[in-house]
């Protein structure tokens, strides 16, 4: 908040124009819930609002489209799949700001010490994750553990399984042009092995684990792997972390041999409100707080990722933040939640999907039964128009 205040203030100084800023909820929920309310209303109290990148779809019909209002090259150098995720029927209705996607984190000291590898696919972590757990443990660390993740159900949930799906050959959720793919042999070879997790390289308390609880587990030396996003770095990095200078980063694990690396991308974009009284000023301002320079600035700051992509290689960020050029790799390849395709559903398509992957994680229904009846459920989200 005090990174955009400043911004704003320096921009409020160069132009003359007087700007204020209003504190909306921290959870993503109350905020959409505020947002949808002030927009209903038509109200242009509100000239600018920051949006979650599986909302455009969402808002869409209260936002401006920004391409009206901006230079022709606004976009240019940016990360494509970030401005398409903020482009709904040909109108870009939000600015990409920051980027976030999944990360597999690892002890690099304990990966020497056993002679392994970083894995370059799921099955390479599961094996590695037993061998290394069980000699920890043989050794005397009896709550070492083989693998942490994001296992409670919640939008977290839906980011960790999308991963494991989409790194099989043809997996998804629900393709760019809508249709309903999650029903495969791709969704039924990764969960089938997420299942065998739970217990075994996995706590069985990972089932109630968001970001916070598996990076406790991890940063106190009792994970070898760990899936996370970029924020974790700098707190495995602190001065009181029992992992200090033992941490790597790698992209999250392909699904086999002929998978892909599949990352979730998250992030967060400036909008202008259809109803805003002054949106070509806005506008300026969402330019503003996006430019290149300003990125760079809250990513020295606040390690808020840039989604320009120039900036990956800048040495100032490199010095700062080493893992960069895996993470630009990353994003590059980043995988999107269905969130512009089935707009107002798509709050309902995660939390169908996030219910379902539990479900299984936790041996309530087995896999089989569990996609059937996801690919009902979303079939039946779709004919309401999603």
């Amino acid at each position: 908040m005090q990174l955009c205040k400043d911004a704003v203030d320096s921009w409020s100084k160069q132009t003359g124009n007087n700007v204020q800023v209003v504190s909306t909820p921290n959870s993503a929920t109350e905020r959409l819930s505020f947002y949808q309310q002030i927009l209903s209303a038509k109200s242009t109290d509100i000239d600018i609002i920051q949006i979650d990148m599986v909302w455009p779809g969402m808002l869409a019909k209260h936002l401006t489209d920004l391409r009206e209002l901006l230079p022709a090259n606004a976009t240019q150098g940016y990360f494509q799949a970030q401005v398409d995720n903020a482009t709904v029927d040909g109108r870009l209705v939000s600015m990409p700001w920051f980027t976030d996607s999944g990360l597999l984190y690892y002890r690099k000291d304990l990966l020497d010490k056993y002679q392994q590898p970083v894995p370059q696919t799921w099955e390479d972590m599961t094996a590695t994750a037993k061998k290394v757990q069980k000699a920890e443990r043989d050794a005397g660390n009896a709550t070492m553990w083989g693998y942490v993740f994001q296992g409670r159900a919640y939008e977290g949930l839906t980011c960790n399984a999308l991963e494991w799906i989409s790194s099989q050959p043809d997996g998804g959720l629900v393709n760019p042009r809508g249709d309903i793919v999650v029903n495969s042999q791709a969704s039924r070879v990764a969960l089938t092995l997420a299942k065998s997790w739970i217990g075994e390289i996995s706590p069985p308390g990972v089932l109630n684990y968001t970001e916070e609880e598996g990076r406790g587990v991890f940063q106190s030396g009792n994970a070898l792997f760990m899936r996370n996003w970029p924020y974790v770095w700098a707190l495995v990095q602190s001065k009181d972390s029992a992992i200090k200078d033992k941490v790597g980063v790698a992209p999250l694990p392909s699904g086999g041999a002929n998978g892909t690396h599949a990352s979730t991308l998250g992030g967060w974009g400036l909008a202008v409100s259809r109803y805003s009284r002054n949106p070509k000023l806005a506008a300026e301002l969402v330019a503003y707080l996006t430019s290149a320079q300003q990125q760079k600035q809250r990513a020295l700051a606040g390690a808020y990722n840039p989604v320009i992509e120039s900036l990956y290689a800048a040495p100032k960020l490199l010095a700062a933040m080493p893992y960069y050029p895996q993470l630009h790799s990353i994003l590059s390849n980043g995988v999107m939640r269905p969130a512009a395709i089935t707009a107002n559903g798509y709050p309902r398509v995660s939390n169908a999907f996030f219910d379902r992957v539990h479900s299984v994680l936790a041996g309530d229904i087995p896999v089989d039964q569990a996609l059937v009846e996801l690919e009902r459920e979303l079939t039946r989200i779709k004919r309401r128009n999603w």
